[in-house]
């Protein structure tokens, strides 16, 4: 209960409660992108500047490793899933969505860590960004395999025109900006090490807090309106949005274990695989799968495994990392 009591955290459970009320209460577009290319570019600098302490050890590579296997696994899991009761282009989507990573619910659970002093290596920031696009990937791949199965069923000859094409899918995903912005505060944080972050101590450190807290409300509004669109969708939906995390978290666990990852490393590794992404993945998997229908994929992520995740998942996800560790 305690987690409950942090203000950034009792900021998106008023912006719920707001929303549920239909309050015309609302962030403008233009200031919740700020705050999300803030939140990116502090933790970016946060993560080069323990980098610039640390160096790449076997450590930080066995961590991104393991991010990269889990960014492989779960969608692989999700998709052979999912399309038991749904059709293939749904299940890629969802799969894709679940397979991706929410970087507002790896922030919220680095706040947590930081404020229990949970040490953790910076290095997780890249794991993060790491994990994004290999969903995408297998997404497209796998939808594009649908189309033509369709095609060869209707005996209609597939046009290349039918396919997403997978190189600027590829593009959109490797180059996406807030991911480009991460990598590059972090880039920079490891070249400009300690005299860097006395630097942008004000703007990294002091002002984090404030501004988490108040994208939290902005996201909690956003949930709360995305929640109706989960009316009337299949029960198995609505126990994958929940059931699906904790499994991906427990997957996780087993690995970080096996692999010696140190509890703070553990329990993020786990929040990464628990996350589903409600920004990057449904920007693209509306062009790339048009077939699918947004308001699964869309209101899954964001109505039911979001809120999830940030009032229950987050601080089950890191005791359960302590605990077995």
């Amino acid at each position: 209960m305690q987690s409950f009591f942090d203000p950034a955290i009792l900021f998106f459970v008023f912006g719920v409660l707001a929303g549920s009320l239909k309050s015309n209460l609302e962030i403008p577009p233009q200031i919740s992108r700020f705050l999300s290319l803030y939140l990116l570019m502090a933790l970016g600098l946060k993560g080069g500047f323990a980098l610039a302490q640390s160096g790449f050890t076997a450590d930080v590579l066995i961590s991104l490793g393991a991010a990269l296997g889990m960014a492989v696994l779960v969608p692989v899991l999700g998709y052979l899933l999912l399309r038991r009761f749904l059709n293939d282009f749904d299940a890629a989507a969802i799969a894709a969505t679940y397979g991706s990573v929410s970087a507002v619910t790896f922030i919220t659970a680095v706040q947590y860590l930081d404020n229990h002093g949970i040490s953790f290596g910076g290095h997780m920031a890249a794991a993060m960004a790491l994990m994004e696009s290999p969903a995408i990937v297998l997404a497209v791949v796998l939808a594009n395999h649908a189309r033509q199965k369709a095609a060869l069923a209707s005996n209609t000859a597939t046009s290349g025109a039918s396919n997403a094409p997978l190189g600027r899918i590829l593009h959109e995903a490797l180059t996406d900006g807030a991911q480009l912005l991460l990598l590059g505060a972090m880039l920079i944080g490891i070249l400009t090490g300690e005299s860097g972050q006395a630097a942008m101590k004000p703007f990294s450190v002091d002002l984090f807090k404030g501004m988490l807290a108040f994208f939290l409300l902005d996201m909690g509004l956003l949930a709360a309106r995305n929640m109706g669109k989960l009316k009337g969708q299949s029960i198995w939906l609505l126990v994958y949005a929940i059931a699906g995390p904790l499994v991906h978290a427990g997957i996780a666990l087993l690995l970080g274990l096996a692999l010696g990852m140190s509890p703070g490393n553990l329990a993020l590794l786990m929040v990464l695989s628990a996350s589903a992404s409600y920004i990057a993945v449904p920007a693209v998997i509306r062009h790339a799968i048009p077939e699918a229908n947004p308001s699964l994929y869309f209101g899954m992520s964001l109505g039911l495994t979001f809120p999830f995740n940030i009032l229950l998942g987050i601080p089950l996800y890191v005791h359960v990392a302590q605990l077995w560790h």
